[in-house]
């Protein structure tokens, strides 16, 4: 069998672009909280697809709907609608609050569609001119060009010489540094309330209020990317519920459709009203039949099974276990993160012990060189959880 997991591993790096420095694994199959490799090995999963696989692997009512809209239809073409979109652009607006929905592909595309509605809507409501964008540092909104653009890390824009649009950087949580990019002229502000590739930062309330007060001070949106801190992981549906800090724009994806590629961005009528329209943006995969069920479903098991309590009543005991570790070894310099998005910040690479809690059966990935990061399925138990916290003190005891 392990010839098996080296033979398959040898064709992708012939077959695939290397675009990814993989971890030497071949995954298999998935059930609740845990991965098994083609050798059959068993591993804890505390990544979750990278904060997508909320509910677990292998959930048969979600599985069973998307089975049933497989015998129906797969895809259409927005040329008409479809029921499971209808239902889902409805289920969605009750849980985030917005008025509009575009569903996507990915949370790089819901990005690029937030992006063209903010400047669109600055073109119709400022006039014609050049309407700059207000981002953050150590920002992660994508990889594509316009998402790209508003990524705060430069490392992955030095490669690709100058970015598309008027695009500003603040420092995140320095309410100064965006009052001094802030003008009549800016279209957006664009921010994650919790950072994710940047490190498990969450904002400050003061920090979005203040942001949201000078959006409105200066006729700017306000875009809230909600692609990974949203969909409960923080303990509520959308991290800005907590503080009732509305966005004009918010993004969202992963977890939206729990493995089934689907994004979507979401506004208030406003922005729809004086925006995009017939033409200006458009998507061929984008709100199919097959992704709107899996999004109905995901909502609906969130409803049903209670997720976003769930996460109140087990984030806390992760937010302990992992304090404790941070207490005991010197090396971890800080623990932070908001709900089930936890990072421990270490004086040191973190790749090794990444590998080694792999060796282990732990699946960890980080946030940065230095950073472990925690985002597992939203299912998560103190069971689980303390299964991890074993397996990953075992290999700090090494370290």
């Amino acid at each position: 069998m392990a010839d098996k997991m080296k033979a398959l591993i040898e064709q992708a790096e012939k077959d695939l672009l290397h675009t990814y420095n993989r971890y030497q694994i071949v995954l298999d199959r998935g059930e609740g909280v845990s991965l098994y490799d083609v050798n059959g090995k068993r591993y804890l999963d505390f990544v979750a697809g990278i904060a997508v696989f909320a509910l677990g692997y292998g959930n048969r009512e979600y599985n069973d709907a998307l089975k049933a809209q497989i015998d129906k239809v797969l895809h259409t073409s927005n040329y008409f609608y479809n029921e499971p979109a209808i239902k889902a652009a409805g289920l969605l607006k009750k849980v985030s609050g917005m008025d509009r929905v575009f569903f996507t592909n990915s949370g790089a595309e819901a990005v690029e569609g937030a992006l063209k509605a903010a400047v669109k809507y600055a073109n119709t409501v400022k006039g014609s001119g050049e309407h700059d964008v207000i981002a953050m540092e150590h920002s992660f909104h994508g990889r594509t060009y316009g998402a790209l653009s508003v990524t705060g890390n430069a490392h992955y824009r030095e490669n690709y010489g100058r970015m598309p649009g008027s695009v500003k950087f603040a420092a995140f949580n320095d309410l100064s540094s965006v009052e001094a990019l802030i003008t009549k002229d800016t279209a957006a502000v664009i921010l994650e309330p919790v950072q994710g590739e940047g490190g498990l930062t969450p904002a400050t309330e003061e920090f979005l209020r203040g942001v949201r007060r000078l959006c409105d001070e200066n006729g700017a949106l306000l875009i809230f990317d909600e692609i990974q801190c949203g969909m409960g992981r923080t303990g509520y549906m959308y991290a800005w519920q907590k503080y009732g800090i509305r966005p004009d724009i918010m993004t969202s994806a992963k977890a939206l459709g729990c493995g089934v590629p689907v994004g979507a961005f979401l506004m208030t009528e406003e922005v729809g009203q004086n925006s995009l329209k017939a033409g200006d943006h458009g998507t061929t995969y984008g709100g199919n039949p097959f992704a709107c069920a899996a999004v109905c479903k995901v909502l609906e098991l969130y409803e049903k099974d209670h997720i976003i309590e769930h996460v109140r009543e087990t984030a806390p005991y992760l937010e302990e276990k992992l304090q404790a570790l941070a207490d005991r070894y010197p090396f971890i310099t800080e623990r932070r993160g908001r709900g089930l998005m936890q990072g421990l910040v270490f004086d040191r690479p973190v790749s090794d012990i990444i590998i080694k809690g792999m060796d282990r059966g732990l699946i960890l990935i980080n946030a940065g060189s230095n950073i472990l990061r925690f985002v597992p399925p939203l299912v998560v138990t103190k069971d689980d959880i303390d299964e991890m916290t074993a397996i990953l003190d075992s290999v700090l005891a090494e370290v």
